[in-house]
């Protein structure tokens, strides 16, 4: 069946949205701390596995979006997969006892008892030394291997032959700047692992059930990390994201054959393929899940709540759409829905480039008000100067036909130092023409503001109103 439904690790939670109308179909709670996990149960589509740092395994009936049982395993879990090939047992990652910053990859087997709350402390250690983050291990082959990067070591261990292979990059070391391993992943039929290095590069590993003849050849485009790695199904085309925002998809592992999908917004930080192989979606550092098709066309996104490095502007809450609004991605204004937990839109306030470049001086949302029925907005944005702060305040009207804010007024320097405070006096039905601003600041001024009406020369609307 294709691909109707997408579900995600949300803090606590585990959300599932629908693919057609990118609404939150389930939020379903029940962990105590944070999800780190989610797999769909390879015996049963209807069902999901989740892991969580509370320690346990919960199995969902995710269409009913309630918990089916409760695997109690009573240690940090950090990362979860759930293969075909184990009937009764999944992966997990877990601190080893003991030791600081040191993990082991398990497998713990799932009891078929009746009950919905269970104990799972039956664990086997596949392999020490692991990293914590689930990017870092991958099951190839139908569960014939599992292969496992830190730093700048490759391990992979065959099941059948209970045969441990390392391999090192350290050798390798070049000019070209830290080729530590970031990510892997394996071929779905051939004995081929794909790995990203901190250097943009991707080697392709075969032959490596042999310690000395192994092979491996380099795709190399990104210029920074590869922050993830996805083979398709049929594991004929490889997908790599990272800092540039890019989906790249590479053809037949080949260095010149591949195609671009640019212009994401932010940082791909995930990327996960469909069962069915129709669909791939990319997780984004801006907390955004964007949905592709295969053939690389994008086809929906949804946005959660932006995490701004520095909220200025506190919560405000816009009278009109009910909506919390703060700071978002640089420059703008976030207007976000609590109860669907999506973005409504995004307000332009700066209006400029923002360039990603530390020590830069750049424009910043620092101030937001609405009148009372959410008709006009104001905002104000400084750029800290070392002698004199740079400050504008906006005045934005809102416009039922486009259904968005527009530029009304644009004020350079509304006082001579940083503004404290502002607001419109509360009106309820007079809000046209009597609206009145005040605005404080530290220069011990404080100002109203009030509508005049400039008289247009074109006469296409009789009087503008803006602000003096």
């Amino acid at each position: 069946s294709p691909s109707r439904y997408l579900l995600c690790a949300s803090g606590d939670f585990v959300k599932m949205y629908s693919v057609a109308t990118e609404e939150t179909l389930w939020v379903m709670g029940g962990h105590a701390d944070l999800v780190t996990g989610i797999q769909l149960n390879p015996h049963n589509h209807m069902q999901l596995y989740s892991s969580s740092l509370d320690g346990s395994i919960k199995l969902w009936d995710f269409m009913d979006g309630i918990p089916i049982k409760t695997f109690t395993v009573g240690c940090k879990l950090l990362a979860l997969y759930a293969l075909a090939s184990s009937e009764d047992s999944v992966f997990v990652v877990i601190p080893k006892s003991g030791e600081r910053d040191t993990f082991q990859l398990v497998s713990v087997k799932l009891t078929k008892s009746a009950g919905q709350d269970l104990e799972a402390k039956e664990l086997s250690v596949v392999l020490d030394g692991v990293d914590a983050s689930p990017k870092r291990i991958a099951f190839g082959r139908e569960g014939e291997y599992v292969a496992s990067v830190k730093e700048v070591n490759l391990q992979v261990y065959f099941f059948k032959q209970k045969q441990l292979n390392r391999f090192s990059v350290s050798t390798m070391k070049r000019k070209s700047g830290n080729n530590h391993f970031t990510c892997i992943a394996c071929h779905p039929t051939e004995d081929c692992i794909a790995t990203g290095h901190a250097d943009g590069k991707i080697r392709l590993w075969r032959n490596f059930c042999h310690k000395k003849e192994y092979t491996f050849s380099t795709l190399h485009w990104h210029h920074d990390t590869v922050k993830d790695l996805a083979f398709s199904m049929e594991g004929t085309s490889l997908l790599s994201g990272g800092v540039e925002s890019v989906l790249v998809l590479w053809h037949n592992e080949s260095d010149c054959q591949r195609d671009f999908l640019p212009r994401l917004g932010s940082a791909i930080e995930y990327i996960s393929m469909s069962s069915d192989g129709a669909l791939c979606c990319t997780l984004h550092t801006d907390n955004r899940i964007t949905i592709i098709n295969s053939n690389l066309r994008f086809s929906k996104s949804i946005q959660g709540l932006i995490k701004s490095t520095n909220v200025k502007t506190g919560l405000v809450v816009d009278p009109r759409t009910k909506a919390l609004v703060l700071n978002g991605e640089p420059g703008h204004l976030q207007f976000y829905c609590l109860q669907s937990d999506q973005q409504l839109f995004s307000l332009d306030i700066v209006q400029r480039q923002y360039i990603h470049q530390a020590g830069l001086n750049q424009a910043d949302l620092v101030k937001v008000a609405f009148s009372a029925q959410g008709k006009w907005l104001a905002t104000v944005e400084e750029r800290e100067e070392v002698t004199d702060p740079e400050l504008q305040l906006k005045l934005w009207f809102y416009d039922e036909e486009t259904q968005s804010f527009k530029l009304n007024t644009r004020i350079s320097m509304p006082h001579e130092d940083h503004i404290t405070d502002m607001c419109f006096r509360d009106m309820d039905e007079l809000e046209d023409d009597s609206l009145i601003l005040v605005t404080a600041g530290r220069d011990c001024v404080f100002k109203v503001w009030v509508m005049v009406e400039d008289t247009d020369p074109e006469g296409k609307y009789g009087q503008n109103v803006t602000y003096s």
